[in-house]
């Protein structure tokens, strides 16, 4: 092979793989983008939902407003979490019931009426067997440590969390965060007051299976009113 062969089909490769780079990071924006229209899709969802069970329940005054959520931070998620996300695309998941807000960490995540694997991976769900957010009682909320919960770890007691639902704002301030063995679902069991319970696996950053699980217990904030 001569000389200038040689070099074409070495310019030639490396055109081909420079163009293999640019498909590739292209394919990766894309999906990211999707995944954030499906997310804002699924919270537009939950607000028309709202909106019309205000219309058929509530004063026309006194309807609940939402803001939309910012782009999710990924910055603190595990690549394999991130991955997940983007595999999550596409696929059609149960109802929105509500918007999960702890300002003081900039957690704003969809909630979905189930804490399927695939719910997870794109959003937050609601534990089986626990209230829905416009419900009473104990309101267990589930998400993966990596991806959206792993922000929890920087939660302190008397932080506020805010749920959008279908029956307007509620307000809720942090009790205390414990962490228990995975099996222990002593703090899963109903309340006759409504509260909230937010659980994760720990510890955050534990490779493979983690054995414990971290848990955020709230009350209702009484002393908030809605105003309009």
């Amino acid at each position: 092979m001569s000389v200038k062969v040689r070099s074409l089909a070495i310019r030639t490769v490396e055109l081909l793989s420079y163009s293999t780079g640019l498909i590739l990071t292209g394919f990766f924006a894309i999906q990211l983008a999707q995944g954030e229209v499906e997310r804002q899709g699924a919270i537009s969802a939950f607000e028309d939902q709202a909106m019309l069970a205000s219309v058929a329940t509530q004063d026309p005054l006194d309807q609940p407003s939402f803001k939309e959520p910012a782009q999710p931070d990924m910055s603190l998620w595990a690549p394999g979490r991130v991955v997940d996300y983007q595999s999550s695309l596409g696929v059609e998941l149960p109802p929105i019931m509500g918007v999960l807000e702890v300002p003081s960490v900039e957690l704003e995540v969809p909630i979905y009426q189930t804490a399927s694997d695939q719910v997870m991976d794109r959003a937050a769900g609601v534990i089986d067997g626990m209230a829905y957010p416009h419900e009473g009682g104990n309101i267990g909320i589930s998400g993966h440590r990596d991806g959206y919960f792993r922000v929890l770890k920087d939660v302190q007691v008397g932080d506020t969390i805010t749920l959008q639902t279908l029956e307007g704002e509620k307000r809720f301030k942090i009790d205390a965060t414990t962490i228990v063995d995975k099996a222990d679902t002593t703090l899963l069991k109903d309340t006759r007051d409504q509260t909230v319970t937010l659980v994760t696996c720990y510890p955050f950053y534990f490779v493979g299976h983690a054995p414990q699980r971290f848990i955020v217990t709230a009350s209702l904030d009484t002393t908030y009113v809605r105003h309009n």
